[in-house]
Formats: structure tokens, C-alpha cells, sequence
């Protein structure tokens, strides 16, 4: 099974599983009927539609205005999801950055437009074959853009790191945790699980009393609701810084 090693804005080490062709074609299939399905509806419409009841190049370019958008869809849902069309979604895969950075839209870009190469121009033979005998399972667009495909399956806990899940949507409560270190978030992180799994209320008020006082808060929040906030705020503002 190939891996890839991410170093995440915590400098702790993830692996994540590589992604080969078997997935990528499932994905690249379920991408393909939800692009015929909207492009059969959308050909239909202008077919039988009274408001397009004109000449045949008037039809055509309707039809053509309508489709642009299927033409656009793989490199702008990897834009708009962050990685993902629908296809990847549910096979719950993601295209990443090799290095682990932040993948920006040009990569996505530069991949989309050299699917002409991979696919197209010598039918799938070329980004098959890439992908097949690539140590990191790239096809040729994946390699000039500099990324890879991976799973995105939640198979690890992360409770012995300093991570923590957050869902996109998370607003944070508490913007000075970020004059807290790795090493300081660890030793709340590590203090905080050992105390609840030992209902040790007792370390868990002097754990909030000495994280109040570090960073000058003032709160009503419960001890349990205060300290998984600050675990959350400062996975949230180092992920994103």
C-alpha cells in the first residue's frame, strides 16, 4: 500500500493512503453519468422548449451556452470543494498538494487543462499507464501541478496529537490562544483527556484557572465546554494561518 507523509501546520506528521486507479476510475464514472445527466436535460430543454423555437444556429448556440458549464466542471468543483468533484466525494478521495502546502487553484488548473494529454488525445492510455507505473500513483497532470490523489477515510484517531476535529463551518470563540505553543496545547491536550477519563473535576478547574490566567480570559463557560474551545480555536487559527 503507497503512503504519503504530510507535515500539517502543527509539524505533526500524518500518512495518508495513495490513491490508485481502481477509485480514480469509480470516481471518474460517477463524474461522468452526473455530466451526461445534466447535458441530456439540458439538450432536451432547448429541444422542446418553446423559448428557444427558432433557427437551427440559434438552437445550437443555446445548446452550447448551456453545456459550457459541463465543460468547466471537473476543474471548477476542485476549485469550489477544495480538492473533490462529486465523483471523489463519494469515493471519499481528494486531490492534495505532494508537499503538503495548500493547494491553490493553479494547480487545480494546470491538472484540469493537461487532461487533454492524459485522456483525451491517445484515449485514457497515457494517464493509465502514469498512473500505473508512478510511485506516487500521479498521472501526468498530477505531476506538473505537483499533486497527488489520497484517501480522505477517517481511519486514525487523533487523539494523541494536538489536532482536533473541526467541521468547516467552526467560528472561533477565542483569538488570543494563538500566543499558546505546540508544547503548551499538548500539555493542556494531554491534561485535559487523562482528567475527564478520570472524572478528576479538581485538575480540570486548575487546568481552566491556568489557561484564564495565561491569556487574560474571562468566562462562564463550564471547565469541560472551556477547554475543548481552546483545543478547537487553536487547531482552527494555525490551520488557516
Amino acid at each position: 500500500m503507497s503512503k504519503l507523509a504530510i507535515n500539517t501546520a502543527q509539524n505533526v506528521n500524518l500518512d495518508y493512503k495513495l490513491i490508485g486507479l481502481g477509485e480514480r476510475m469509480v470516481a471518474f464514472l460517477i463524474d461522468g453519468i452526473i455530466l451526461f445527466t445534466y447535458m441530456t436535460i439540458m439538450e432536451n430543454l432547448v429541444a422542446f422548449s418553446e423559448i428557444f423555437d427558432s433557427d437551427g444556429w440559434t438552437r445550437r448556440g443555446f445548446t452550447g451556452l448551456f453545456l459550457l458549464p459541463a465543460f468547466f466542471y471537473s476543474v471548477l468543483c476542485h476549485i469550489i470543494f477544495g480538492g473533490q468533484t462529486v465523483g471523489k466525494m463519494i469515493m471519499k478521495i481528494k486531490v492534495v498538494s505532494v508537499d503538503g502546502s495548500p493547494t491553490e487553484w493553479y494547480n487545480f488548473f494546470v491538472r484540469w487543462m493537461l487532461r487533454i494529454v492524459d485522456l483525451w488525445i491517445f484515449s485514457p492510455s497515457i494517464g493509465i499507464l502514469s498512473i500505473l507505473l508512478s510511485d506516487k500513483k500521479q498521472r501526468i497532470g498530477d505531476s506538473a501541478a505537483g499533486t497527488v490523489v489520497i484517501s480522505v477515510k477517517k481511519k486514525h484517531k487523533i487523539t494523541s496529537t494536538i489536532l482536533e476535529d473541526i467541521n468547516d463551518d467552526y467560528k472561533p470563540v477565542f483569538s488570543n490562544v494563538t500566543q499558546l505553543t505546540d508544547k503548551d496545547v499538548r500539555i493542556i491536550k494531554e491534561a485535559y483527556t487523562i482528567s475527564r477519563k478520570n472524572n478528576d473535576f479538581r485538575t480540570l478547574t486548575l487546568l481552566k484557572k491556568k489557561i484564564c490566567d495565561t491569556l487574560g480570559i474571562e468566562t462562564k463557560l463550564y471547565d469541560i465546554q472551556f477547554i475543548d474551545t481552546i483545543l478547537k480555536d487553536y487547531n482552527f487559527y494555525t490551520q488557516n494561518m
